[in-house]
């Protein structure tokens, strides 16, 4: 007997997170897009994290941030995203480097901007230089203001010619910066990628970072956390909402300008263009996180 296929069903539009989070006990939320627009906090979320802790939630900040968690919390202070919205930080970062704790060690170079550099914090590695490397850690571009993946062209060649593996410390491919959207890592990685180069992901929509955070909710609650009491909350169409359904935890999608149509507004038909695929499909989406 063949398996019927899953039919795509209308994604309900809502203005308030609490209708689709009866029964959830744990929230995963995106950071940048969700929580802020890398200058500014959402009010909105930051008061919607607030009230679901309040009444007994727990908030894991799940964040392709490549940097490490403490470094991450240090960031979202400067920003202005309150302490009392969150529980926990779990980034990209740290997925990285407990893939790093595992490699066996070889000059190894830094592709990103020096405030990633804590991303090594605590790990025996030897920072080489691009002619010398024999690994590569990518956390974004040098200068994400000015350049496009296209000016790493040369360097990719190079790192391929001598079958240097990657780990891609932030699988996003841009990201919205104050209204503007800027190129990640995972821009760079699939490039890389695409030239045939050896890539590995650390970060959402992958399975570790995920496993990270039921682990430390089952930790923290004193049992095991059953997938159907956590709510993933993204704006991340190949990150946050796939990386949820992989795990087989339900989402709901933001709307940003990172992940929808350019021109298109939050509509039925949008949702419906943007999520044709049934297995990964939001309950509900957003224009932004509100209780």
């Amino acid at each position: 007997m063949q398996n019927t296929p899953r039919a795509l069903r209308p994604i309900p539009i809502c203005d308030s997170v609490a209708a689709v989070s009866a029964g959830v006990t744990a929230w995963l939320t995106d950071i940048w897009g969700v929580m802020h627009n890398g200058v500014a906090p959402f009010e909105a979320a930051v008061a919607a994290c607030e009230a679901f802790r309040a009444q007994g939630g727990t908030v894991i900040l799940l964040s392709n941030a490549p940097r490490p968690a403490a470094s991450v919390a240090a960031q979202l202070d400067k920003i202005g995203v309150r302490r009392s919205a969150w529980d926990k930080i779990i980034s990209s970062g740290d997925a990285t480097q407990a893939l790093l704790s595992r490699m066996p060690k070889a000059p190894l170079f830094h592709l990103g901007p020096e405030r990633d550099l804590p991303i090594y914090d605590g790990l025996d590695v030897d920072l080489g230089d691009e002619v010398t490397s024999r690994q590569v850690v990518c956390t974004g571009l040098f200068d994400d203001e000015t350049e496009t993946p296209a000016d790493y062209t040369p360097m990719l060649t190079r790192f391929l010619a001598h079958g240097c593996p990657m780990i891609c410390a932030n699988p996003d491919l841009t990201v919205e910066r104050g209204g503007k959207l800027v190129y990640c890592a995972g821009a760079i990685a699939a490039a890389y990628d695409d030239m045939g180069g050896p890539v590995t992901y650390a970060g959402k929509p992958y399975g570790p970072i995920y496993d990270m955070a039921l682990a430390w909710l089952g930790a923290n609650r004193g049992r095991a956390m059953e997938k159907a009491q956590v709510l993933a909350i993204g704006d991340g169409v190949r990150t946050d909402i796939l990386g949820a359904a992989r795990a087989g935890i339900a989402s709901v999608y933001i709307a940003s300008g990172v992940s929808m149509p350019k021109g298109s507004s939050l509509d039925a038909g949008t949702l419906a263009s943007m999520f044709d695929d049934p297995a990964v499909q939001p309950v509900a989406a957003m224009a932004e996180l509100a209780w």
